[in-house]
């Protein structure tokens, strides 16, 4: 199903920059401009995955435009050779360009340098006609860039969320069972580092969404993921530790019924304020119980005080995101339309 998605955005992508091109070529020539075909490069580059970056992308192509504009202007009439001006200006270009981290905008400004190079002369009408090829580019990449699928995005996301959810359930059953002695039936070592790549997918799913509309609370997907990776990190420590008790005390059986609690409330609407008091009072209770009376006993009941502690850092993480959510956030969080 990932790879249909990803697939489909390429196509998405690849048909938007064909549009933008096509169009930008066409006004390019519709105002007999000379290389009307570099409008079409223009959009093209231009065209980024998130209304935002392209937003951005723009801005600076404006900028970097009008300083690539004035080495021009400097060096191609004063420089015997055009080639080797040619040489001279793609070494300023590229060399300001990487000092200030905007080598983004290098292809563009070098697809206007040959345009320089095979001027008769620099005047003004020159550089306009540059300068709207430039412009022209821009605006159709970021007026095509509007159309984005964020309604279908935003139920991959939120399908995604359930997913998680369902899986992070699935690896606290998988831990249960090792603290009952029962065999595992899944690989939970596979399971976590393949949850931990699906997130990484989700997050940056989630950043693009964010960055491809204009409503306040998108944030929230981001963070939402985030939080999931974050516990995930504590499975993983959660899940060595285990592997590591040799004999299993009385005790485990307590912290298992406590981690059957836990999977009915990893749903993203339910607050974990009453397992976090819960597990604090368990950490005190084993503090507080009989001591061990073997080594072997020892060990594993300081295995288990660690495991109690992980679970607490795992319930800690999701009330710190929710403590965290804006006025905003908290509305999306309270919908059941999230």
């Amino acid at each position: 199903m990932e790879k249909e998605i990803s697939v489909r955005k390429k196509a998405v992508m690849a048909l938007k920059i064909a549009i933008g091109s096509f169009i930008a070529i066409y006004i390019a020539e519709m105002f007999s401009l000379n290389y009307a075909a570099s409008a079409g490069i223009v959009s093209l580059l231009t065209m980024m995955s998130t209304r935002l970056d392209t937003l951005k992308l723009s801005l600076l192509r404006i900028v970097t435009f009008g300083f690539s504009t004035a080495v021009a202007v400097f060096l191609f009439p004063n420089v015997t050779s055009a080639w080797y001006a040619f040489g001279i200006y793609i070494f300023i270009i590229v060399f300001v360009s990487c000092i200030a981290g905007l080598q983004s905008t290098i292809s563009v400004n070098a697809v206007i340098g040959t345009h320089y190079l095979s001027a008769e002369s620099i005047d003004f009408a020159f550089v306009m006609n540059e300068f709207s090829l430039v412009v022209i580019g821009i605006i159709i990449a970021m007026i095509i860039n509007q159309f984005h699928p964020n309604a279908s995005q935003k139920k991959e996301l939120i399908k995604g969320m359930r997913t998680v959810e369902a899986e992070i359930q699935q690896i606290l059953e998988e831990l249960t069972k090792y603290l009952r002695n029962h065999p595992f039936g899944r690989n939970v070592w596979d399971d976590i580092i393949s949850l931990e790549a699906l997130l990484s997918e989700y997050i940056e799913e989630a950043y693009e969404y964010q960055n491809n509309t204009y409503a306040k609370h998108t944030s929230y997907y981001v963070h939402y993921f985030e939080m999931r990776m974050k516990q995930m990190n504590v499975l993983h420590s959660l899940h060595y530790e285990m592997k590591k008790i040799r004999h299993l005390p009385v005790q485990a059986e307590i912290i298992a019924k406590f981690i059957d609690d836990i999977i009915v409330h990893v749903h993203e609407m339910t607050e974990p304020r009453a397992l976090l008091e819960e597990v604090v009072q368990l950490i005190e209770e084993s503090r507080q119980g009989e001591p061990p009376k073997t080594m072997e006993e020892f060990e594993s009941r300081a295995m288990l005080y660690h495991i109690l502690m992980d679970l607490e850092e795992f319930l800690v993480f999701k009330r710190r995101f929710i403590d965290s959510l804006a006025d905003e956030h908290h509305r999306v969080y309270r919908s059941k339309n999230v």
